[in-house]
């Protein structure tokens, strides 16, 4: 066993592990640390893969940026943990079930991996470009923005509306606090909008 498959075999079960950690941890703040150890040796696997622009933005960008803010706004949080604890048998089943179909979905990739090495090819996939001739990253963005530029602008939509979702499912309305209404700005008049007082000369309103 070479040196590199060591360190393949070493970063794919130290991220497993890390994964697993992330969904069974009991502290909000040990998961996000172990979904940064998770981040780190994904990286190591993209060095091991030879894409180390991918490694790279992984770690300045999700490690560096999001799990670090991930890791401030649960420090910040006043966090239940009596009540986040009670409600997690209920989400056993769907995860469960959610869990089985990423599973499924899975084994019939890599069945259709194993059984034609070309699967991928048959289906639509794009040839990568020539290493020799282009670099890393202009590989990446040769397919990304070519080739598969709808699916990213669709990865990009997804992604914005899990964000408006979240915003939507976690934003409390305080009671007093003066918010701006914006359909009733859109709906005043003239009329309603200014108000003239005629006031005597040396009194107030």
């Amino acid at each position: 066993m070479g040196l590199t498959a060591i360190f393949f075999y070493l970063f794919s079960v130290i991220a497993i592990g890390s994964a697993f950690m992330v969904i069974s941890a009991k502290n909000p703040v040990h998961s996000v640390l172990f979904l940064i150890l998770a981040f780190f040796n994904a990286a190591g696997l993209f060095v091991l893969l030879g894409a180390e622009f991918l490694a790279m933005i992984l770690v300045i960008v999700y490690v560096g940026a999001v799990a670090v803010l991930f890791l401030f706004v649960v420090m910040m949080l006043d966090v239940d943990f009596v009540e986040l604890k009670q409600g997690f048998l209920q989400y056993v089943p769907l995860g469960g079930l959610v869990a089985l179909i990423l599973a499924g979905e899975l084994v019939v990739v890599l069945g259709g991996f194993l059984v034609d090495p070309n699967f991928a090819i048959g289906v639509g996939a794009a040839p990568i470009p020539d290493i020799g001739e282009v670099s890393n990253t202009e590989a990446i963005g040769l397919l990304l923005y070519t080739r598969y530029i709808y699916f990213f602008q669709a990865a990009g939509m997804v992604l914005l509306v899990a964000m408006i979702g979240a915003i939507v499912l976690t934003l409390r309305h305080k009671e007093g606090v003066k918010r701006q209404n914006i359909s009733a700005q859109n709906a005043r008049t003239r009329e309603t909008a200014i108000e003239v007082v005629d006031v005597e000369t040396g009194k107030g309103i």
